[in-house]
């Protein structure tokens, strides 16, 4: 398709395929485990709400756990890192899975999954390979952030269809099984692609840095990536709750993945366009449209309307998610100094990671003690408060006139715009 050739263009570059192929079955492995630990537990316990706060836990110590192996990956370089985490992550996914077998107390499925907080950031990872590839093409750049927003959508629509069809055809655990084999996997092809990884940046004189959030940017842009998580968590499972309410379960998985092609298509056609005016005011325009959108399943949750039209307004929803994360990874790169991009982008989805877990606790405990259809207010109301916090920070959301990332001396602090130019990467520091 004529449409997609400046994606093809893309991948004229050598190694950028295999990484990129190699992070998409990671990336699999995640957005299989969330609908594959509540048809588990739901299945073995008996309980949404547990499903709900036992991934609630996993989320929270990922959130935390995340931040830290973004600081060693931006030290040590990325394929140094997610080796040995990659490994060390199938030992507690195993022992959950035991504990679930052998009908072990509820206390240590909460220990298990929280234990599993070492996850590499394989989608950050990406993009900070797109960022150093292509940090003197801005519109490249552009289409590159895009098409990494594509794949995780790609992904969160075929991981809910592949973990429902697996829990439910052969066996509950059979979902989780196969998320911590494809995540291993994809993690070790990835590391395995050195050629494409970007260099070490030089660190400032003793070897100490401030945090990344001392960017005003990223405090504003984490706090509104936290009620974008509770968007997906709360939405995930209301919709698995509905679904499972109007005794249909099996076709949660699929509307799951409505909302991901519709984030998918929105992605696929704001790469292909020329960006227009600042980051920070496409950013706020895309929370607005996220905002407007999730009214819609709301609606037919409420107003009974049926699976069917359930999932029209659930893809038209997804479709203002993909150009708000597009533009805000956008901003980070931009903003952030490059020897901290690692580290403040798993700062960033730590917090749609908090939001995810905050918002699938309240739909799960929703889930019990409400009708069908009432949990949707969570998801449209926690877009609202993404629109409210990113009005409030928007004179953060400026982006340098250059669009280069701050220099590597200093994190600008409230009030200071950024300034220098790009640090020196140096090559040879691994």
């Amino acid at each position: 398709m004529p449409a997609l050739a400046p994606y093809r263009r893309l991948f004229a570059r050598p190694g950028t395929a295999a990484f990129t192929l190699a992070g998409l079955l990671g990336r699999l492995s995640l957005s299989m485990t969330g609908v594959s630990l509540v048809v588990l537990l739901a299945e073995r316990r008996g309980s949404y709400a547990l499903a709900g706060t036992v991934g609630a836990a996993g989320l929270i110590t990922g959130a935390v756990g995340m931040p830290m192996i973004g600081r060693l990956v931006d030290r040590f370089g990325q394929s140094k890192v997610t080796v040995p985490a990659a490994l060390y992550n199938v030992v507690p996914l195993c022992a959950l899975l035991l504990c679930v077998r052998t009908g072990a107390p509820d206390w240590t499925l909460y220990a298990c999954w929280a234990a599993g907080a070492a996850a590499p950031n394989l989608g950050g990872m990406a993009r900070a390979r797109w960022a150093h590839l292509l940090r003197d093409e801005p519109d490249a750049l552009h289409l590159a952030n895009s098409f990494e927003q594509v794949l995780d959508e790609l992904c969160f629509m075929a991981g809910p269809v592949l973990g429902m069809v697996l829990c439910t055809t052969v066996a509950p655990e059979a979902g989780l099984l196969a998320a911590g084999g494809l995540g291993a996997t994809g993690a070790l092809l990835f590391a395995a692609q050195r050629r494409t990884e970007p260099p070490l940046a030089a660190r400032p004189a003793g070897g100490r840095h401030g945090s990344p959030l001392r960017v005003p940017v990223l405090r504003v842009l984490t706090l509104t990536f936290l009620s974008t998580g509770m968007v997906f968590g709360a939405l995930d499972l209301t919709t698995v709750a509905y679904a499972d309410a109007l005794g249909h379960r099996p076709v949660a998985g699929g509307l799951l993945a409505l909302v991901a092609a519709g984030s998918c298509v929105a992605g696929l056609v704001f790469g292909t366009l020329r960006p227009g005016g600042p980051a920070g005011t496409r950013f706020l325009r895309g929370v607005a449209a996220m905002a407007g959108l999730l009214l819609l399943p709301l609606a037919a949750g409420l107003g009974g309307a049926g699976l069917a039209l359930l999932g029209v307004a659930l893809f038209t929803a997804g479709a203002g998610t993909a150009p708000t994360m597009v533009t805000g990874m956008t901003l980070l790169q931009e903003m952030l100094p490059r020897r901290q991009l690692n580290e403040g982008m798993a700062v960033a989805v730590s917090g749609i990671l908090v939001g995810i877990s905050g918002g699938s606790a309240l739909a799960g405990a929703l889930a019990e003690h409400a009708g069908p259809g009432t949990g949707y207010w969570i998801p449209a109301g926690a877009a609202a408060l993404a629109l409210l916090i990113a009005l409030a920070g928007r004179r953060h959301l400026v982006a340098p006139a250059d669009g280069a990332a701050p220099a590597d001396g200093a994190a600008p602090v409230d009030g200071a715009a950024p300034a220098g130019k790009p640090e020196r990467l140096v090559s040879g520091a691994r």
